[in-house]
């Protein structure tokens, strides 16, 4: 079975589900977002990134589902103890081999162990029917509401993303949906409310919805990799994001701003 390359295992995770997770980061993307901040998880192919000292990293490693499922299972007590679990993220999990992809989820669902997968949702279809029977939980980005600037800032129409967010919808999966949210660029109510309006006529409850402010943490990675930097971005400030939650707890929908899972 071909491996795909992960590229970091971050222990201790609070903003990628509920409870303590681990999440799993995986190396790929189909995306090009012009404000991503893990530029070393778009290429498929292993890279070389300088590190604090001067150093090359290697980004990009190969592991063995067994070995993998073994280094997940050290962190169980926390996900007893929290109703945590591991994620799957990236990059892009679900693009993939998904003989791998399900063979992990399964194996950690034999265990007793929940599992989410976070997505941007630009996969096939049956590659998301594959892996929802071992599925708990989607985390499912939506990034711009209109195609035209979908596919000048993210590289890619999103069609197929709202597609399978329909499905999954349709087929009862839990879905926690997250907004990356950039000033001037997709914070405008009247975007949300044509998304609220369109989870209405699909028939789409997330369980619940992430409002996740743009940072520029990860903009010297750009460099570290010898990329040319980025455009700048800049976050909502607070009273727009205080609009924004006040807009989606309106619509009856659980809200929090940043990651991490709120009551």
């Amino acid at each position: 079975m071909p491996e795909p390359l992960i590229y970091k295992i971050q222990k201790f995770s609070i903003h990628d589900g509920p409870g303590i997770r681990t999440t799993v980061f995986f190396k790929g993307c189909p995306l090009r977002c012009k404000w991503c901040h893990n530029p070393e998880s778009q290429s498929f192919h292993i890279e070389d990134m300088v590190d604090d000292s001067g150093n090359a990293e290697r980004i990009g490693h190969l592991w063995a589902i067994s070995g993998l499922i073994r280094e997940l299972e050290k962190d169980r007590v926390f996900y007893e103890e929290t109703g945590g679990g591991v994620t799957l993220s990236g990059g892009e999990p679900m693009v993939q081999d998904m003989e791998y992809i399900v063979s992990l989820l399964c194996e950690l669902k034999r265990r007793g162990i929940s599992t989410a997968i976070d997505t941007c949702g630009d996969a096939p279809w049956e590659n998301f029917k594959a892996v929802l029977p071992y599925t708990d939980l989607f985390l499912y980005d939506i990034k711009l509401w209109s195609d035209k600037l979908h596919k000048a800032s993210v590289g890619v129409s999103n069609g197929r993303i709202l597609s399978n967010l329909s499905r999954l919808g349709k087929s009862a999966a839990q879905i926690y949906l997250r907004f990356p949210l950039l000033a001037e660029v997709n914070d405008d109510l009247s975007d949300m409310e044509n998304i609220s309006l369109w989870l209405d006529s699909e028939g789409v409850c997330p369980v619940f919805i992430s409002l996740l402010p743009y940072h520029a943490h990860g903009r010297s990675k750009y460099l570290r990799l010898g990329l040319d930097l980025p455009q700048e971005f800049t976050s909502p400030d607070a009273p727009r994001l205080a609009a924004l939650k006040a807009f989606w707890e309106r619509k009856g929908y659980r809200t929090g701003i940043g990651g991490s899972i709120t009551s």
